[in-house]
């Protein structure tokens, strides 16, 4: 069997995708199993091993010149690496126009189908193409965190029940990773109202030092370097890490002991890699995005944000296992 996931972005999507693909690979392991996602994310879907073949794209930029000759040359590279195999199942997981599209160009079997989300979910985009294009639709609870509805769309889409047990897959980076005494304050995220204060990511990692627990700072921009560089100023020994592929920030971040972060991508990395971990929001979405029922991971809710005091005393939870899950 030849089977297509069509899952493009975002990073933190895409990593919430991850364990629909081992739920995957673990239903048929003798599929053929392809993923087309936006070239930046690609080398994280190849570190779960999961997948035969991740084929990239960069719609994003080719959306912003559609007619330069190198946008064209683009195009005929991925359409030809999209139609080199035919699929017996083509997974919409996106659902949206661009998905949709990928979807409708990628080649069918004489048997072959189309499937996506029959509607959208709760926090989530949907857009009308998606039903042009599909042979069947999963219909599922509109309120559902984003790696469950995922993995049920793969399962009633594939006919196999769902995993009782959620692996995104990333063992092997965790496995290789010579762990240190240092925790990843992931600060960074694209969205201002996601942030948490300077002044309390400070005094965490004052609290961490007392504990023996250097700092790294990850950054992804030239913002998020100024603000790892002032809470650097504040934390003597932090680290302020140097700006790498996706492959190798989660392969370092897997050498932590733990991370605290925001509601990010590489935050949901760490998850992923099953780090102790605190996830920090300022809204009430961790139902759809945040840990889901490890007892070392968990997030915290609060508004306009979370006191010191409520993530330092969920770390120590996590840290001793001792996350009270729902």
């Amino acid at each position: 069997m030849n089977i297509l996931i069509v899952k493009l972005s975002s990073l933190g999507d895409v990593v919430h995708t991850l364990p629909a693909l081992m739920d995957v690979r673990q239903a048929y392991p003798e599929a053929r199993i392809d993923w087309v996602v936006e070239r930046a994310f690609a080398p994280l879907v190849e570190a779960s091993e999961a997948a035969n073949q991740v084929i990239p794209c960069e719609l994003r930029s080719w959306r912003k010149k559609p007619f330069a000759s190198d946008t064209r040359q683009a195009l005929r590279a991925f359409k030809a690496a999209l139609q080199a195999e035919a699929y017996d199942c083509v997974i919409d997981l996106q659902g949206l126009t661009k998905s949709a599209w990928v979807s409708w160009l990628a080649r069918l079997t004489p048997s072959g189908q189309r499937v996506a989300m029959a509607h959208r979910t709760d926090g989530s985009s949907y857009e009308r193409p998606t039903r042009w294009v599909a042979d069947r639709l999963i219909a599922m609870t509109p309120h559902v965190h984003a790696m469950t509805r995922a993995r049920e769309v793969c399962a009633q889409a594939l006919y196999y029940p769902m995993p009782a047990t959620l692996n995104p897959g990333l063992d092997i980076l965790r496995a290789a990773a010579r762990q240190q005494p240092c925790v990843a304050l992931i600060h960074g995220t694209s969205r201002e109202d996601k942030l948490w204060p300077l002044d309390h990511w400070i005094a965490l990692g004052r609290r961490l030092a007392t504990q023996g627990y250097s700092v790294a700072l990850p950054h992804g921009s030239d913002a998020e370097l100024a603000r790892s560089q002032e809470l650097a100023a504040a934390l003597p020994g932090a680290v302020v890490w140097p700006r790498l592929p996706i492959d190798a920030l989660a392969a370092r971040l897997a050498t932590c002991a733990g991370a605290v972060g925001v509601d990010s991508g590489l935050s949901h990395i760490a998850v992923a890699l099953n780090l102790p971990h605190v996830q920090i929001y300022n809204v009430d979405t961790a139902w759809r995005t945040g840990p889901q029922g490890a007892a070392h991971q968990c997030s915290v809710y609060a508004q306009p944000t979370p006191s010191i005091d409520a993530v330092w005393q969920a770390w120590t939870a996590c840290l001793d296992g001792a996350w009270a899950c729902d």
